[in-house]
């Protein structure tokens, strides 16, 4: 699934952004969302496309990791509980590819643990969310990876 929207968040202009509305950092910019949930998928689509990034999902980790390799995206959102392959795993075996080492992944999970928070960035994520995300702070933390 593909979506590209032109527009603004409710979390107001420029939400983490160097420019007014944002655009100019958002130009272009691919999010690959990697997860099993229909419903997470849809809001997290929503919130990325309303600002003006493209966004394609993948509904597992073999999924997301065949994807990466082939979409080359700018960022990947991942979740970890799915079947298949779970996030950790997919996020570790793309960070230790050489195809797709350099595309930042943010873990977006319900596992609330510190010790998943750590596991996750061990293995080769940029930053780790917990479950249900705020537009805000999911905008602010894509922008943030984006930049580095």
């Amino acid at each position: 699934m593909t979506i590209v929207s032109r527009g603004r968040d409710e979390a107001g202009p420029g939400v983490g952004t160097g420019s007014p509305d944002g655009a100019l950092e958002r130009a272009g910019a691919t999010v690959l969302i990697v997860d099993d949930s229909p419903t997470e998928c849809r809001i997290f689509s929503s919130i990325l496309a309303k600002v003006g990034y493209r966004v394609e999902t993948a509904t597992n980790g073999e999924q997301g990791i065949e994807m990466a390799r082939r979409l080359q995206p700018d960022l990947i959102l991942m979740d970890v509980i799915m079947p298949v392959l779970n996030g950790f795993q997919a996020t570790r075996m793309l960070h230790r590819d050489t195809a797709t080492a350099g595309i930042p992944i943010i873990m977006v999970t319900t596992k609330d643990q510190s010790t998943d928070r750590v596991w996750g960035m061990r293995q080769g994520a940029v930053d780790y969310l917990i479950k249900p995300v705020a537009a805000a702070e999911l905008l602010a933390c894509v922008q943030a990876a984006l930049q580095r």
